[in-house]
């Protein structure tokens, strides 16, 4: 195994767990750089990171960017098909499965594209939540094999967009959010002659685990009452259209953390869908919703950010569960209907940045020799540095050392000491916490308030890219991300740190990690070294932060490098792609600004120098040019 200075990439597994959050896509080199597995049923096909790095590089590719690797996306999209499949063949299961993509998840357009042709050969469908979706969805679910599923609030335009769907021959199936909907939807229906496909949104009284546990229950936004489901059921019979409800929905909650939560949804589903079919109403599909987590800090845990269970046991809780619950009742198997999203586009995005300077927590301090005539503070707290190495009670050092520096800042308040002699007490003051700091590491027990020390001493990494552009939902809602440097895993990582962007908003930062008993709020990193970049990674920003993303201090979107792997490529991959982040002018133009006439005012202004001989005319062209070539420009830092 690498090692360098007795650590070896074992190491760096346990403290980065790359391989519990990578599902077989990432693992540490024995080089101590990140490797990419993009196909895990070929694992001949091996990325270095660093070699992408240096080839994005060396295209004049500016950094930060996101990475995506297709062929993660591809191969998440047939392991959940291919899942279904066996575990339907396994049961005896007589119905099949119809997933949907919920395009709300990530709706760039190479990743939607990439998800419906990996998913032909499985009849992989769409689902859409907005008109806009929808749109998009009647563009691209070209397949007539596959579903389309419509959910979200409805409009008549919305409802009309539906109905020309089913005209063209697609599976296209309105799901009823609210009771006014279906008396919208059936009136249109009748006047345009088509006969809709309809489905019913339960409220279930099963609620999720996690962050999203308010999908479920009583007081969830969306869905119909167990009443409101028979009357809408009732109601189609009253217009001769019983025939058309085809499809009973439920959703839960996203990021569903406890496997016994979809256990307890499966069920009461089957038990909704079973009780429909004897009245009468023979519905064809049961979509169980979204929910299947994604280990986030590789746990296998019920926290928020990870998830007791695998996509297999997902997948056999689902279709035993039915089987199971339809048997008894003696009704038909459904057709298997799912809106997996965020585990099938997660990892295969991750946003790659460089760590451009580091902030420490007390900065440099000054000279701390002795000089006559001293106030006795600085005496005194010198004293503590001299005695600490042979102090056993590091209590009470450091309760002296905090009780020196309180009464330094008062005696400064009322100019007892000077500024000088203010530095001077704060330097040694943090001298004696990092030896506190480093004993205390191998303490049995260390006390309450010593606890934070490690904390209170880390370094803030300054990295370049933006909180709420790139990972909105690590400050919105607190979602871990893992972070993982990209090369020298195989060395010791000796800076703790959190991570700052580089906006002008002291929310914009990164302090919640992966940690040896949980979540922790500082990051071992490598020290930064002279002339040599540092890139670090973001991963699993491949659900929702693509498409979160905001316009915060104009820095909008990132360049983008789709990647391939290809077996014959001596670096197993290329770039496919590369699509080009906002410029200066795409932030401002869509902020109501307009670049032409600001680059005309600010050419105006040069001028009027010139004229007034304050300027010599090649400045003034120089000047001119560089203004207009900055609008142009990428809007991060360029290091």
């Amino acid at each position: 195994m690498a090692t360098t200075n007795n650590w070896s990439v074992n190491d760096s597994e346990n403290l980065y767990r790359v391989k519990r959050w990578g599902e077989g896509y990432f693992e540490i080199g024995e080089n101590g750089n990140l490797f990419v597995t993009p196909d895990p049923t070929n694992t001949d096909m091996r990325i270095d990171f660093k070699a992408v790095v240096d080839e994005i590089k060396e295209e004049g590719i500016q950094f930060p960017v996101v990475v995506r690797f297709h062929d993660i996306l591809r191969s998440q999209v047939a392991k959940l098909n291919q899942t279904f499949r066996a575990t339907i063949e396994e049961a005896e299961y007589q119905g099949q499965y119809m997933g949907v993509y919920p395009i709300k998840v990530n709706q760039m357009r190479e990743v939607v594209e990439e998800i419906v042709d990996a998913g032909a050969p499985f009849n992989y469908g769409l689902e859409a939540g907005s008109k806009a979706e929808l749109l998009t969805v009647m563009a691209l679910n070209t397949n007539t094999e596959s579903l389309t599923v419509l959910n979200g609030y409805k409009d008549q335009e919305f409802m009309r967009l539906a109905l020309l769907s089913l005209k063209l021959g697609r599976k296209t199936l309105v799901v009823i959010e609210k009771f006014s909907e279906l008396v919208l939807l059936v009136k249109i229906a009748e006047e345009l002659g088509i006969k809709p496909l309809v489905g019913v949104r339960s409220k279930m009284t099963v609620k999720g685990r996690g962050k999203w546990a308010s999908s479920g229950g009583e007081r969830a936004k969306f869905g119909l009452t167990i009443s409101e489901i028979i009357n809408a059921a009732r109601y189609l019979e009253e217009r001769g259209m019983a025939d058309s409800l085809k499809l009973l929905h439920f959703h839960i909650g996203s990021q569903l953390t406890d496997i016994r939560s979809v256990k307890e949804s499966i069920n009461e589903g089957a038990m909704i869908y079973s009780e429909l079919h004897k009245m009468g109403f023979k519905l064809e599909y049961v979509d169980v919703g979204g929910g299947l987590g994604i280990d986030y800090d590789g746990s296998q845990s019920t926290n928020d950010s990870s998830r007791n269970y695998n996509m297999s046991e997902y997948v056999a809780d689902i279709v035993f569960g039915m089987k199971q619950v339809c048997d008894l009742e003696k009704v038909p198997h459904p057709t298997l209907v799912s809106e997996s999203g965020r585990a099938i586009t997660a990892h295969h995005s991750c946003v790659i940045t460089q760590v451009v300077g580091e902030i420490k927590a007390h900065g440099k301090g000054i000279q701390t020799e002795a000089v006559a005539d001293e106030h006795v503070l600085v005496s005194n707290i010198r004293e503590l540095t001299e005695i600490i190495d042979s102090h056993n009670n590091l209590q009470e050092i450091f309760n002296d050392a905090s009780q020196f520096k309180e009464q330094a800042l008062g005696a400064f308040k009322l100019r007892v000491i000077s500024l000088e002699e203010l530095a001077k007490i704060e330097t040694l003051y943090w001298q004696i916490m990092e030896k506190v700091q480093l004993k205390i590491q191998t303490a049995e027990f260390v006390p309450e308030e010593m606890q934070e020390l490690a904390y209170n001493l880390s370094s803030q990494y300054l990295c370049n890219f933006s909180v709420f552009q790139s990972a909105a939902d690590t400050w919105a809602i607190d979602q871990l991300l893992p972070v993982v440097p990209l090369t020298r895993m195989n060395e010791r990582p000796t800076v703790n740190c959190s991570l700052v962007d580089i906006t002008c908003d002291s929310d914009g930062k990164l302090d919640q990690f992966i940690g040896e008993n949980g979540i922790s709020d500082v990051l071992s990193m490598h020290p930064l070294k002279a002339n040599e970049d540092y890139f670090i990674g973001l991963f699993l920003t491949g659900a929702y932060q693509d498409v979160m993303g905001d316009m915060h201090n104009l820095f909008g979107r990132l360049n983008e490098v789709h990647i391939f792997g290809h077996d014959d490529d001596p670096a197993d991959f290329y770039i496919e792609e590369v699509v080009n982040g906002s410029s200066v002018e795409d932030v401002l133009s869509i902020m109501q600004y307009h670049p032409k006439s600001m680059a005309q005012t600010v050419k105006k202004a040069i001028d009027a120098h010139i004229a007034k001989g304050e300027m010599k005319p090649r400045e003034g062209v120089k000047w001119t040019d560089f203004y207009e070539n900055c609008l142009k420009g990428y809007t991060y830092l360029k290091v």
